[in-house]
């Protein structure tokens, strides 16, 4: 697990570590310079002193900072260096004129401009996390004319011009070939579209640390863990009834592919029964393409009930009147955990009384994950698109919060919300994996984990990087254009390896 900060956490983390903790803001500064540098240094490994050059884009905040202190760095292992300046130096942080004392001890050239238009690595120290206005004027200026410049481009923190919270690009930003962050990983570093902007993104430690929280955890984390570290531990003595039972109430009339996948995805991941209520017309398509699942009727629904473990209700399941009794039923069954996903959302968003009733089942303890795309988050929120897409993990923790469940806010990022705690953003994934039936696969991964015993939250948040993964690997095989929901299931098959 890696922590993600906005710009207020980052700041309330730093004013910690100088005044409470007492390491001084010029030793951060160094550090950071010194990480700044082994990035340079590694690209640079094959080049004598004379074929070294770098330009560094200041600003006059403790950024630019950063940047002084590492053109020091830099001049000192042989490089020829210049630093140009943009915006007044009589406005600068002291720790900016620290630096710029220093610095004046030493043979580096400083400018308003750069004085070349190529160079072995180009530095954007410009603007720090706590951007929040477009870029204009003298700035926008200087970063059009560093995107012009010949190198490679190291960012300091993050690329300037992307939004530390939310990944929007004020204006303009240059696109790094690598970024050094300091302390934690930057929200806009992984969000779109800001990640476009960082290229290969390492994070430093400066001497801000989980220490540094004094109590305040930061509001989002994302899963860098191998998908074996992720997959609940398999008892070698268990039996099919041991790993869990997953009832999936899915597919409609002629429709049985998006219960053929969740079924599929349950067993992969690891589910030891799964059981599929579904029409008649569906039955030998079923039995043909999963020969492994239970077959059952919508009229053996109460019985399926008692059998199952786990309940995944949605996929295919259509919005009918049966289906919608279907769902009703599922709902007011009892406490155990469930799944809803695709037509189940739907039916949940036009019918209140379900929607009080899953509130009240959550608020009584049943383990339950919402997995909506951003259409059906805003048909279970009143909320346009447009507006849920500004802040995902906030609208997704207000319909947690009101449904006492968890909800997978499904976009290019995908936000695991929680009524209480830090929200998890999967950053495993692609485009190849926008593609019919995606989500039925996803719906089945997450039932298969709860079948295995994991609570909710932690099943949606492993369930969606293991999805995500497994798609990587399916693109990597496919080509992302060419990638298939059942080439994503099949994926899943390497996690086990």
């Amino acid at each position: 697990m890696k922590y993600l900060v906005n710009a207020e956490e980052m700041r309330r983390y730093d004013e910690n570590t100088i005044e409470r903790i007492g390491i001084p803001g010029l030793v951060l500064m160094e550090r950071a310079a010194l990480a700044a540098l082994g990035a340079v240094e590694r690209h640079c490994s094959g080049l004598q002193a004379g074929e070294r050059s770098a330009l560094i884009l200041a600003g006059v905040g403790n950024n630019g900072g950063d940047g002084l202190a590492l053109a020091r760095l830099l001049c000192e292992a042989g490089f020829s260096v210049e630093v140009w300046i943009a915006g007044d130096p009589g406005k600068a942080s002291k720790q900016w004129e620290s630096q710029r004392r220093i610095l004046e001890n030493y043979p580096v050239e400083t400018g308003t401009k750069p004085r070349r238009s190529e160079y072995t690595v180009l530095i954007d120290a410009l603007f720090g996390v706590g951007l929040s206005r477009e870029i204009a004027g003298e700035y926008r200026e200087a970063l059009e004319l560093y995107g012009r410049l010949s190198g490679y481009r190291i960012a300091l923190d993050l690329p300037s011009g992307v939004d530390s919270d939310t990944g929007v690009i004020r204006g303009i930003a240059p696109v790094a070939d690598e970024t050094v962050a300091f302390g934690f990983c930057k929200r806009g570093l992984v969000l779109y579209p800001g990640c476009e902007y960082a290229g290969k993104v390492t994070v430093a430690e400066i001497g801000i640390t989980q220490r540094s929280f004094l109590g305040t955890e930061p509001g989002m984390f994302f899963l860098d863990e191998a998908p074996g570290e992720l997959l609940p531990a398999r008892e070698k003595s268990g039996n099919k009834g041991t790993f869990g039972k997953v009832l999936l109430a899915a597919g409609s009339v002629n429709m049985a592919g998006a219960a053929v996948l969740a079924a599929k995805a349950a067993y992969r991941i690891g589910a030891g029964m799964v059981k599929v209520i579904t029409p008649e017309e569906n039955r030998v398509i079923l039995q043909t393409a999963v020969p492994e699942a239970l077959l059952g009727k919508r009229t053996e629904l109460e019985e399926s009930l008692e059998w199952a473990d786990v309940i995944a209700v949605g996929p295919g399941l259509g919005k009918g009147p049966e289906a919608y009794a279907c769902l009703k039923r599922i709902i007011g069954s009892g406490g155990k955990p469930l799944v809803i996903d695709a037509d189940g959302l739907n039916l949940l968003a036009g019918a209140p009384e379900l929607m009080e009733e899953l509130a009240k089942g959550g608020a009584l303890g049943r383990e339950t994950v919402l997995t909506p795309h951003m259409g059906e988050l805003s048909r279970l929120t009143g909320m346009p698109v447009s507006r849920l897409k500004e802040d995902p993990a906030g609208y997704g923790t207000e319909l947690a919060k009101r449904l006492h469940c968890v909800v997978a806010a499904k976009d290019a990022r995908t936000f695991v919300c929680r009524p209480d705690g830090p929200v998890c953003v999967n950053v495993s994934g692609n485009s190849g994996m926008a593609a019919a039936g995606s989500g039925d696969v996803l719906t089945g991964v997450i039932a298969g984990l709860l079948a295995q015993g994991m609570e909710a939250f932690p099943a949606a948040a492993a369930g969606v990087r293991l999805h995500g993964l497994a798609g990587d690997a399916a693109s990597a095989e496919k080509g992302e254009h060419a990638c298939m929901a059942g080439d994503i299931v099949e994926e899943l098959c390497g996690f086990h390896v």
